[in-house]
Parts: structure tokens; sequence; C-alpha cells
């Protein structure tokens, strides 16, 4: 099974909602991240056929499906916001997609209900009605509903925003596991690095209506080829800090290091620095010394953000793990490893450097 999108165009209101799409989608999992207003939904709206394009076709096994009703695609479709049968019960809710299907009658389809109701968590919860369940419960009856019955195409927009950590851990692996097995082809869109880098499946970024990567996520995170590619993939967002290239070397707000392309001399560039990768303390001899002043300790209980302000009124955030307690006002020095550092020209659109960080969850 495969899910193209050729040359798929959209323009609402005189701006551009999606421009030039082309993707080309194998059976299984591929990730679409992507921040808000990126386009994500519109073109899940699109491949769904909820919404016609301006140009371009959309494609189901070779087949132009364009023009085709989504009534009569094989498709099921889980947005964010929950949408469920407030009358049936959460049994009804899920085995109400199977009844349409000649494929679940009698025993097969009360056990693809249940199997799928265990899956979410939801097997004691399917004599209810949706008014009688909370909202993550709700949302895991509408993803249970999409699952249960096997399509060509499955699409999912942040199915698992509205759920809480615990949960949302815990469901990404099951999903995970299960899109591993789908028959067809799984298109999951998030604004979540972690859930892109946890799934590890193809990925596709989005940014304005405009597809700026795709491929290997792990490898787009350690080495990204843009400004905007290194911001979607980082979380907490990415520090970027001015630099200018002098005499083979790189300054930066009185730190300085080997620069990478002696060509650029006299340019200016951006420094990308992921806030795990600034510390208070060096790692090594080649650390970049920033001295800042400390404004704000934010603690999360398992790690605590340090908002650092640098020479010029320019801003550092640095993650530490663990509870750290700190005074604002406090004098403190920042540290970074080179090799940790991303450096682009000034307009973000091309990548000069990158380091050689390994892929970390966390980051």
């Amino acid at each position: 099974m495969t899910l193209i999108i050729d040359r798929v165009s959209l323009r609402q209101r005189g701006e551009i909602w999606l421009d030039d799409i082309r993707l080309d989608l194998a059976n299984g999992l591929t990730t679409l991240i992507g921040p808000l207003n990126s386009g994500k939904t519109t073109l899940m709206r699109v491949a769904a056929g909820l919404q016609p394009p301006d140009s371009g076709r959309v494609l189901v096994d070779g087949k132009d499906v364009t023009g085709i009703s989504v009534r009569k695609r094989s498709i099921a479709f889980v947005y964010q916001q929950f949408i469920n049968y407030p009358s049936l019960t959460v049994y009804e809710n899920i085995a109400s997609p199977l009844r349409l299907d000649g494929r679940f009658r009698g025993p097969a389809l009360d056990r693809r209900v249940r199997g799928t109701a265990a899956l979410m968590g939801l097997s004691d919860l399917l004599g209810r009605r949706p008014g009688e369940l909370s909202g993550g419960q709700q949302q895991r009856t509408a993803i249970a509903r999409a699952l249960a019955r096997p399509v060509d195409v499955l699409l999912l927009d942040e199915p698992l925003a509205n759920l809480d950590f615990k949960l949302r851990e815990q469901l990404r692996a099951d999903l995970k596991a299960m899109f591993a097995e789908a028959p067809g082809v799984v298109l999951y869109s998030t604004a979540d690095p972690a859930e892109a880098l946890t799934f590890a499946a193809p990925t596709v970024v989005l940014g304005e209506g405009r597809v700026l990567d795709s491929g290997d996520v792990a490898g787009m995170y350690a080495r990204p080829p843009t400004l905007a590619v290194a911001a979607t993939l980082s979380d907490p967002p990415l520090n970027l800090l001015p630099g200018v290239v002098h005499d083979g070397r790189i300054d930066c707000l009185g730190a300085s290091f080997p620069a990478p392309r002696a060509q650029v001399a006299g340019h200016g560039v951006l420094l990308g620095i992921r806030p795990h990768q600034v510390t208070l303390a060096p790692r090594g001899p080649d650390a970049l010394e920033l001295p800042a002043e400390i404004r704000l300790a934010e603690v999360t209980g398992s790690a605590t953000f340090v908002h650092l302000l640098l020479r010029d009124e320019r801003h550092l955030v640095a993650h530490l793990p663990g509870t750290r307690r700190f005074t604002p006002g406090e004098r403190a020095r920042a540290y970074v490893d080179p090799a940790h550092v991303f450096v682009f020209d000034e307009t973000g659109g091309r990548l000069l450097a990158t380091g050689a960080a390994e892929v970390d969850l966390h980051g």
C-alpha cells in the first residue's frame, strides 16, 4: 500500500497553506512533525478527502482518489479534539465502524472491540457513554474506534496531545508496536520532537506549508540541514546566539572557537545550541566560556531550566538535570562544547557546521 501526495498546493484567503507538497509514503508509520500552523492538519485533511487541493493529486496504491468522497475511501482519521457518538457506549463507539465492515460479525467483532479497548486501557469502561468519561478517556475511545477497523490509510493528528504524561508515554510504546504490524499507510502528526524520536520512523518536517526535510529523524536531529529543521526538532527551544567569522575562528560574545570554513571570513553567523548542551561547569578544555547573570531558575522536579543573561542583553537557557537552587542576579559562567554547536548563516538557510551530538530524547 502507498500514499502519494503529488504536488499538492492550497491557498485560503490569499495565504499559502500548502505549497507544492510531494510525498511518497509506503506501508507502515511515517511521522509528520511541525509547529503550530505549519500545515499538518490541512495536509491530512487533503489526504483524507475532506479538503480539495487547488492543484495536485492524492493517490492511494496508485489510484487517483483526489475527487473521491471520503466515505468511499478506506481511511480513518483521528483528530486532536476527540469525536465520539454521545448516545453510544464505549463498546458501541468502537464497534460502529466494524458493523459497516463485512469481515467482522458476532464473536469476531466482539474480540476485535475488546482487544482494541484493552490496548487503549478501556476494558473497564465499555459500558459507559462519552459524557461519563474524562477527556483522556474520550480521546482513547476515539483512537480505539479508528484503530479497530483495518484501513488502507490511517491518519492521526496529534492524537496524544490531550492525554496526561504517563498515559502518553505508555501509549507511544503500544502504538509503535501496533503500527509496525499495520497493513496500510499510517501518517502520524505531532509537534513534539520527543514523540517523533521515540517512534524512530521515517519523518517529514513541515513548516509554513512546505516540506523542509524528510528522512531518518535521528539523522535530522543530529545534523539538521537548516535552522528551521533544527528548531522544529528542538524542545526546549533552540538557543540562538550571534557570531562572526574572523581569522579562521568564530567569535561569539567574547568566546571563540575554530571556524568550520575559512571562506566565510567576515560573515555573520547564528549559533544554535540546545539547552541540554549548556552547563555551568566546563566539560572539557575546549568548552566555550560565556560570563552570565542568572535571571530565573524553573524547577520541574527532574530538571531545572536556568535562564541566563549574557553580554549585549543576549539570553541563554540551560537545561540541567535534577533540582538546583539559584538566586536571581547571581553571577555564573555558562559553558558549551563547540562540538555540540550548530552554525548557520544569518538567514538560517544553510548549515555551515554541525556538532557530533548523539541523539538525546530530552533535547
